[in-house]
């Protein structure tokens, strides 16, 4: 519980739309900056297990709570959006006088990703280098919506029933459903569970999972931006994925190299939907081999 404690003491507060957002900002290697987006439903404590890996690489390493996530702010009246979760890291980005980064993200956090990649082109088709994507590196997510699995908890979310669900969602219920998407060798403990549930229910933010789940439909309506632009980047670009995730796990790495070109894939067989969290040792090997190999070496 004290490093827990500590990521959250250690860490430090922006504005975006007038709500508080809290980040990390840790670093002191010399390969410039890394931006980390977590998944859903938990927050940028996911990265605590490979963060020392990550900041002895990168000059900067910087990972925010979300809005609805974490220590952010939790607004009720708010639509929340995959385009404003992706405006979150611009800001923070521009605030902070960074024109250039890499990106490592997870689940909900790969969708902000090919949002972010989607900019990018956009920016670079129009010669505007005022803000860079040099690398991504994807770790199990909803890539496509024809392979994505939902839980059932968040396929009722997403239903009639959301709000009520979001109200009546008890620890044990939300403890359970996180625990199955983990491999059955790599389950979290109950200190985990806990923590992942204080980040969830903290500033009575789970009666906002029903909002926060949209980001499924948005999936749908947005798929050929979104596809498109992982298909179609010429950046570097590394999927690392658990294989035992029931969301997002074989299946989905199937359909990864049916539709990307030159697929880049490290596969995780003994791993579920969380691998910086059941295998942090192998997935940040994964992804520094990722640097080192296949990303132009920049410093600041």
């Amino acid at each position: 519980m004290e490093e827990f404690a500590s990521w959250r003491a250690n860490g430090r507060r922006f504005t975006h739309r007038g709500h508080q957002i809290f980040y990390r900002d840790d670093g002191g290697g010399a390969d410039g900056t890394l931006v980390c987006i977590h998944g859903f439903p938990t927050a940028s404590w996911d990265w605590h297990r490979v963060w020392p890996g990550l900041c002895e690489r990168f000059a900067r390493v910087l990972a925010p709570d979300m809005i609805g996530f974490g220590w952010s702010a939790k607004p009720r009246n708010y639509l929340y959006s995959i385009a404003d979760q992706a405006d979150i890291h611009e800001n923070l980005l521009r605030e902070q006088g960074i024109d250039r980064f890499h990106i490592l993200a997870h689940d909900y956090g790969d969708t902000v990703a090919q949002e972010l990649l989607a900019r990018d082109a956009e920016r670079r088709t129009a010669g505007d280098e005022s803000l860079v994507v040099e690398s991504v590196c994807l770790l199990n997510g909803g890539l496509f919506p024809e392979t994505h699995r939902p839980r059932l908890v968040q396929r009722l979310l997403a239903s009639p029933l959301g709000p009520l669900v979001s109200f009546l969602a008890t620890e044990r219920a939300y403890t359970a459903s996180l625990s199955s998407v983990f491999g059955p060798d790599t389950k979290p403990s109950r200190e985990e569970l806990d923590q992942f549930w204080t980040l969830w229910c903290g500033k009575r933010g789970k009666r906002n999972g029903h909002k926060l789940i949209r980001y499924m439909s948005e999936r749908r309506q947005y798929r050929e931006r979104w596809v498109g632009a992982l298909r179609d980047t010429q950046l570097p670009v590394r999927l690392i994925d658990g294989l035992l995730d029931p969301v997002s796990g074989a299946h989905m790495v199937r359909r990864y190299r049916e539709l990307i070109p030159n697929p880049d894939v490290v596969e995780l067989p003994k791993v579920g939907h969380y691998p910086q969290v059941e295998a942090p040792a192998d997935t940040l090997t994964a992804f520094l081999d990722f640097h080192a190999t296949r990303v132009p070496h920049r410093t600041i």
